[in-house]
């Protein structure tokens, strides 16, 4: 009878909530491994405010990236579809992937969503999904936009629209700034519904910190960073309380994929791999999602749950009917996780997941507890044939059971077969620009 009372009360207050169209603040985080937080075990990088959005929120365990690298990883996010029906195959732009190339026009993104049901759109931090003027965030559903096109190892520009406003902008300073105009933009709309997505380009390197920061942690130039980038945070939630908007708001905080395997500082552990690796540690990254009152405080799930789930998922929670205003729209493969989220005693809706390497595409399948790499060359393993990994009881991917699974191996490698021929069926090729 008590937790029938609860979900009556959490389902009450659910539908009072989004019948005032709630806020939505999605942080993301560059090159943040699963390990580099406090509350996710870091024994000496310090990072209380996100620590207390953990234990006032839900903090997932079980949360993966879209991909590997960054590029694919925020197709993912921003479609809520795997990146390969956007056309990526490999690779990000200016890397492998030719700046020429960017987020098709044709695609429906979260923003374009929430814009077609009265919200105000922002991002301040890093786009990366093109930086042609086709590809621009502004004609991505975007009302307000303060970014950098790509990584801030590849560009030296900081943008607003089509407008260049520094060049060359100073790193260091960059989390700061993009903080300062996601704080202007909440304040210029926080009397009417608004989505602001901050991709912090921190701490993907080069590693800077601020000067107000440099030496402060206990962690060298990476924990300055984190630890600046956790403080920033907090600055952004002040301005909620201070607008009273808190309780109206949505704040969900995930890493766009594993830490860089140059910086050495940067950890995944337990796991093995990092950024570019399907490994585990390659995509499986740290989500935090907080919303007092109506999300429950301090619930952990190590339920599978990808960063394409968010879209379907704020759709559900904001009363958006997910639009089809573009031509060639492709199928959404994230799923409403909410019921998850909430705590409600229900099957899991995802149960299996397709990984993607950042040079080579698909590379392995999750289902349930198992994981199998068709190639055990994905997995950094000796021989030839598939590997397959029981991940409760091998975190570390370490024991290759193929051998004694071949008909686990045979249905998982069918149901990857099911899912690729889905995608193939129903993709548009990524944009491309030949002109400035």
């Amino acid at each position: 009878m008590r937790i029938l009372i609860l979900l009556i009360v959490s389902l009450s207050t659910w539908l009072s909530a989004i019948a005032q169209k709630p806020n939505v603040v999605l942080i993301m985080a560059d090159d943040l491994g699963y390990h580099d937080l406090s509350c996710y075990g870091h024994p000496k990088i310090k990072t209380p405010v996100l620590d207390r959005l953990a234990k006032h929120g839900v903090k997932l365990t079980g949360f993966y990236a879209g991909a590997t690298v960054c590029t694919p990883s925020r197709i993912a996010l921003m479609t809520g579809s795997y990146p390969t029906r956007l056309g990526w195959s490999k690779g990000v732009v200016g890397h492998i992937l030719s700046t020429d190339h960017g987020l098709s026009p044709k695609a429906l993104t979260m923003a374009e969503h929430f814009k077609s049901a009265g919200y105000k759109t922002a991002i301040s931090g890093k786009w990366h999904l093109g930086d042609r003027t086709s590809f621009r965030p502004h004609r991505q559903g975007f009302d307000r936009t303060f970014y950098i096109n790509k990584s801030n190892n590849q560009t030296d520009e900081l943008w607003q629209a089509d407008k260049l406003l520094e060049k060359p902008f100073k790193n260091r300073f960059l989390t700061e700034k993009f903080t300062h105009e996601a704080i202007s933009f909440i304040q210029s709309n926080k009397d009417k519904p608004f989505f602001l997505y901050l991709p912090y380009s921190a701490p993907h390197f080069p590693v800077e910190p601020h000067p107000d920061w440099e030496g402060k942690s206990n962690y060298g130039v990476y924990g300055d960073v984190v630890e600046e980038m956790d403080s920033r945070i907090g600055e952004i939630l002040d301005i909620l309380k201070v607008e009273s908007l808190i309780k109206k708001t949505l704040v969900i905080f995930c890493s766009d994929n594993g830490p860089e395997p140059m910086i050495k500082e940067s950890l995944a552990k337990p796991f093995r791999g990092k950024k570019w690796s399907s490994l585990e540690g390659g995509t499986r990254v740290p989500c935090i999602l907080s919303w007092p009152g109506t999300l429950p405080a301090g619930l952990k799930t190590d339920a599978i749950i990808s960063a394409m789930d968010l879209l379907p998922t704020l759709a559900h929670v904001c009363g958006i009917e997910l639009i089809k205003l573009k031509t060639n729209h492709v199928p959404i493969d994230g799923k409403n996780i909410w019921n998850t989220l909430i705590g409600m005693k229900k099957p899991h809706i995802r149960n299996d997941l397709l990984y993607w390497h950042g040079s080579k595409g698909f590379e392995a399948i999750r289902v349930g507890d198992w994981k199998l790499f068709p190639k055990r060359v994905g997995a950094e393993l000796k021989g030839n044939g598939p590997a397959l990994f029981h991940l409760n009881k091998d975190i570390e991917e370490k024991n290759d059971l193929s051998q004694l699974h071949p008909d686990r191996v045979k249905s998982m490698q069918n149901l990857a077969n099911q899912r690729l021929s889905e995608i193939r069926t129903k993709f548009i090729p990524l944009g491309r620009s030949h002109t400035d």
